[in-house]
């Protein structure tokens, strides 16, 4: 998926170094604390973007397919 509204974007081996880091995260937080790393993630993610509206973008995507 990509969003033309978010340049620049990550490479494929730049999203895949993410997405191991992120499983290698949820796991260390745990089954109990997983959804709370989570959402703590995403608000740090929301701040470094100062995007308000993007950020709304991307949780409208990120709800779609699942």
């Amino acid at each position: 998926m990509t969003n033309p509204t978010l340049a620049p974007s990550l490479s494929i081996g730049g999203l895949e170094t993410v997405y191991d880091a992120l499983a290698t995260a949820i796991d260390q937080a745990g089954p109990d604390k997983a959804q709370l790393f989570l959402v703590k993630l995403a608000l740090l993610n929301a701040n470094a973007l100062a995007d308000e509206n993007s950020v709304l973008e991307q949780i409208t995507a990120a709800l779609q397919d699942l």
